[in-house]
């Protein structure tokens, strides 16, 4: 097998060149470069590679493990080891570095890994690349190419009533995308503030400073984002989740809904909608798109990050017609565009009735995990309430007044299993009671079950009561 592998010595340096190769290894192994497992060059290979003496690699081959930097196997080559030392940081707090086999992970999140329609995906993506020509094969428009959004159109009409036009449709490299270009043309019309739910999503607070807006947390109730606390906070921009409020579940309401729709109309602002789990509702709560109300106001905003995988870094927006040109201008000097072929394959999977079997799939699975949370809150969790019971991928637990949030968290922890309280998703610091935000999609149904029987027992130590 013939392998590459970027090295480089200096015929002038006074170390000698097997000093060289072995501190070259060295380095690229500790700081991550050649990770555990990574097979190497042959002696022979290497050593025409970098033209120099066979007996020089081998030297440094030997030395290096003998330090247990790399292996060597007869009739497998030689690799880097797999314990390595290696000291690549971790962009995770200290706390949750525990291995991750001997924890139950309920934090927010995506689904798991085995929800995604792998089969589908290859019929997809293997018919798209059979018949892919050089238009296809080429850069697709910064906007997405004309035949997926086509298709995008025609199905979000279809199954979420979004009235929007082909030519109104941009395909973005997910959500996150979309977002920044929407901020930075909020920005040009002279925003500098946003409109956010309260609790909602940290990280998107943090996206959203990060390109140049101030978040304002509104308060969020049983009816989704307060209006009147929206009005009296004087941003004229907001971001909302109609379907199914991050992280309470909670539905707005159709008065809301009106109301929201002519509180932008008043300020002449506009609302995004955040449409990113409204297939996952239950099919009798479901309400149309907010943009169905006002599409000259509403920005939707979709992904497939939580219904097929964020790997796949596909979202979309409907801009109003006034609104398409200038974020057109924006993603024109951002980048050339998506990938062309994922698109195709996506919009084929709409096309064939896979993505609707998917979601069919996908939603009674959600839905069976939804209820047994529940069910289980109510035999196990005495005074505890369960917020938004029809959507979402996490369930809103309000804990009593007696029960310390972040004691709960800790309880569970030491009983293996991961959950967040409810004032991690909070932007403004208030009294709003203790809770915890479980995430129950991103695990399999036995490691739930394992989960709920560690909060279960984390909730009577903490409390003295539990079933």
């Amino acid at each position: 097998m013939s392998l590459n592998l970027s090295l480089s010595i200096d015929a002038q340096s006074r170390e000698t060149l097997a000093v060289q190769l072995r501190n070259a290894f060295r380095t690229q192994i500790e700081e991550g470069a050649l990770r555990p497992g990574t097979r190497v060059p042959s002696s022979r290979q290497l050593a025409a590679d970098l033209g120099v003496s066979r007996s020089v690699v081998v030297e440094a081959y030997e030395q290096l493990c003998a330090e247990g930097y790399l292996v060597s196997q007869h009739g497998s080559g030689t690799s880097v080891a797999t314990a390595a030392r290696t000291d690549l940081g971790s962009a995770l707090t200290p706390d949750d570095r525990a291995p991750a086999a001997a924890l139950c992970d309920l934090r927010t999140g995506g689904l798991h890994d085995s929800t995604f329609p792998r089969q589908d995906w290859i019929r997809a993506v293997s018919a798209v690349v059979t018949s892919a020509g050089r238009r296809e094969l080429g850069y697709a428009p910064p906007s997405g190419l004309p035949v997926v959004r086509h298709t995008l159109a025609g199905y979000l009409g279809r199954v979420r009533g979004v009235r929007t036009r082909p030519e109104h449709l941009m395909i973005t490299s997910g959500f996150a995308q979309g977002l920044a270009l929407l901020c930075r043309e909020l920005r040009d019309r002279g925003h500098d503030t946003l409109g956010v739910e309260d609790p909602g999503h940290p990280g998107e607070w943090e996206f959203i400073a990060e390109a140049g807006l101030r978040p304002v947390g509104i308060p969020v109730d049983g009816e989704g984002i307060r209006v009147d606390a929206l009005a009296a906070s004087g941003v004229r921009a907001a971001l909302v989740t109609p379907a199914s409020q991050f992280p309470t579940g909670a539905t707005l309401s159709a008065q809301r809904r009106a109301h929201l729709v002519a509180w932008a109309e008043e300020v002449d602002g506009y609302v995004i909608e955040d449409d990113f789990d409204a297939a996952l509702v239950a099919p009798a709560q479901r309400m149309p798109a907010l943009q169905s109300l006002a599409p000259d106001r509403v920005i939707y905003a979709g992904s497939a990050s939580k219904v097929l995988a964020p790997a796949l870094r596909l979202g979309w927006l409907a801009i109003p017609p006034g609104l398409t040109a200038r974020v057109e201008r924006v993603r024109a000097g951002w980048d050339i565009g998506c990938s062309g072929l994922e698109q195709l394959a996506f919009a084929r999977l709409i096309d064939t009735g896979a993505f609707d079997r998917h979601l069919r799939r996908l939603g009674a699975d959600v839905q069976k995990r939804r209820q047994a949370v529940q069910q289980f809150v109510t035999r196990h969790l005495p005074d505890v309430t369960v917020l938004g019971r029809n959507g979402g991928l996490q369930a809103y637990l309000v804990l009593p007044a007696r029960c310390a949030e972040e004691a709960m968290v800790q309880a569970a922890r030491r009983r293996s299993v991961l959950i967040r309280g409810g004032r991690f998703y909070a932007l403004r610091a208030d009294d709003r009671p203790p809770a915890l935000v479980l995430g129950y999609a991103g695990v399999r149904g036995p490691e739930l079950g394992r989960g709920l029987a560690g909060i279960a027992a984390a909730y009577r130590e903490t409390t003295g009561r539990g079933g």
